[in-house]
């Protein structure tokens, strides 16, 4: 613990605290100076338990709460116990264990992290290496239908918090020996698992060299979730553009590395990246395969609508109301003076301050217990409705328009923090520029956009550059039988899905 010391020179407090004597270097031969280690490291958190194997004195360790005690039993002490025979190596150790997954350490680095994970580490006297036994008791959360990835049919699995079971939900999809695995650990003190996994008959081995290089250069202390990696894997990393794939379900992840993207599994983290990226990804949802084509169609079209409703609306009515009044019907005119007579704030600021309310309302919804939630919409709805026009704050027509615009926001809901901000990116340019301003913002972005590219992926594809292949499951969607290619936007080493039934290809 730290003890505090007083500097005589300004009177102020100092915290002394000692460093804990973590073990590094090689292991050695010497059992008892193995332990002295360790034990110096790990004091009265560490558990030992003395066993002989094979007439050599060794030592099984662990932290208690991290293993299942009875597997330590059952799968190797009583294997060891009953081993026959001289144990002359490390290996011969590990193959008398009844355990599927044994690692062979070699330094104390190995040993600290793999303790701190959960395993049981076995050290022999005589020997200068370690075996680390997979026994960790970690509770992981059942597997459920994520909360943001609702289907009305088709599968309902998600992923969760252990990369282990979101491995394995992906290997049941795509059983194929051509689907590759690729592991690693990043961050310096918390050592998370990470894993690259792809269908090597498929992906371009080129994007998976740079996903690759891209994780490995990474030096930072600690990964938490999957979002920590996210701005070293964006081509441009201060774009409010996303620019990584998310999702929560292993059918949808399958079916992207099935037209040739990789995916980026993260332990600890239900979110699994992919990569290459399209914008036109998150106008599509997993029900739309579940679901005849025409009602696809309609969902997609209406998803389209909804972004322009969101972004563009609030800024059209400001900058109407501020410079293209004599553009609105005279009727329609007439309301919009009388419902704004009176009122403390320009259109401008009435907008933003409409705005501003609903983003606080939205963030306090968040974090409010789920209990008082129900209360939490009925203050919201009688401050931002009701009490609010009443008290002659905001006009009837801002909040509808507010409300409108919150609404459709969430039919795309993997792209709300993009277009939260281009919404209110677009009501400061309206309410000062008025509709010039509102074009020319839309060319440059759209200019922006196009000059976008992820991995060899054009960010706007299929659209720019068009792709007409691509369409058939772009905002459009043919039906399965006539998708034959993969997508030509991103970059495969084979580009044909399925036979065509004119030329048998």
């Amino acid at each position: 613990m730290g003890k505090y010391t007083e500097a005589v020179d300004n009177s102020e407090f100092k915290i002394d605290t000692p460093m804990v004597d973590i073990p590094e270097g090689k292991i050695g031969k010497s059992l008892s100076r193995n332990m002295a280690k360790l034990d110096r490291a790990y004091a009265s958190d560490l558990i030992k338990k003395s066993i002989t194997i094979g007439g050599k004195d060794a030592e099984i360790v662990y932290i208690l709460g991290l293993v299942e005690v009875n597997y330590i039993s059952r799968y190797i002490v009583d294997p060891l116990l009953a081993a026959k025979g001289k144990v002359g190596t490390i290996e011969d150790i590990k193959g008398h264990l009844l355990l599927p997954e044994a690692k062979i350490c070699e330094t104390f680095s190995d040993i600290n992290i793999e303790i701190c994970k959960g395993k049981a580490i076995i050290l022999v006297d005589g020997m200068n290496q370690a075996l680390s036994c997979s026994v960790d008791n970690f509770k992981v959360r059942s597997i459920e239908e994520p909360p943001n990835s609702a289907v009305l049919y088709g599968p309902r699995a998600g992923f969760t918090e252990d990369i282990k079971s979101n491995i394995n939900q992906i290997r049941k999809i795509l059983s194929t020996p051509h689907l590759v695995r690729k592991s690693m650990k990043i961050g310096r003190i918390t050592h998370t698992d990470v894993a690259i996994m792809y269908l090597d008959n498929v992906a371009s081995p080129e994007v998976v060299r740079k996903i690759e290089k891209a994780l490995l250069e990474i030096d930072i202390d600690g990964v938490i979730d999957s979002h920590y990696l996210t701005q070293y894997l964006s081509s441009r990393k201060y774009s409010v553009f996303k620019q990584v794939g998310i999702t929560e379900k292993p059918d949808i992840a399958a079916a992207k590395m099935l037209e040739g993207r990789v995916a980026i599994i993260v332990d600890g983290s239900p979110i699994v990246l992919t990569l290459p990226f399209m914008l036109i990804e998150d106008l599509q949802s997993s029900n739309d395969y579940y679901s005849n084509r025409q009602r696809a169609v309609f969902l997609r079209v209406l998803r389209m609508l909804s972004i322009v409703i969101t972004v563009y609306i609030p800024a059209m009515y400001v900058a109407v109301q501020i410079y293209h009044y004599k553009a609105i019907p005279l009727k329609f005119l007439v309301t919009i003076i009388n419902a704004t007579q009176g009122l403390p704030f320009t259109p401008f600021a009435e907008m933003v301050f409409t705005l501003l309310l609903f983003e606080i309302l939205y963030e306090a919804s968040l974090r409010m217990p789920s209990y008082l939630g129900l209360a939490m919409s009925i203050v919201g709805a009688l401050v931002l409705g009701d009490m609010a026009v009443a008290a002659g704050l905001v006009s009837p027509p801002a909040v509808m328009i507010m409300a409108l615009s919150g609404i459709t926001l969430y039919t795309i809901p993997h792209q709300v923090t993009q277009f939260s901000l281009l919404r209110l990116l677009f009501v400061a340019v309206g309410g000062t520029l008025g509709f010039y301003g509102i074009v020319i913002l839309t060319i440059y972005i759209v200019m922006y956009l196009c000059d976008f590219d992820s991995l060899g992926t054009p960010y706007l594809a299929p659209i720019s550059p068009m792709y007409e292949v691509d369409m058939k499951d772009g905002i459009l969607k043919y039906d399965i039988s006539k998708m034959t290619t993969r997508p030509r936007a991103i970059p495969s080493i084979n580009t044909r899905r399925q036979r065509n039934k004119d030329n048998k290809r």
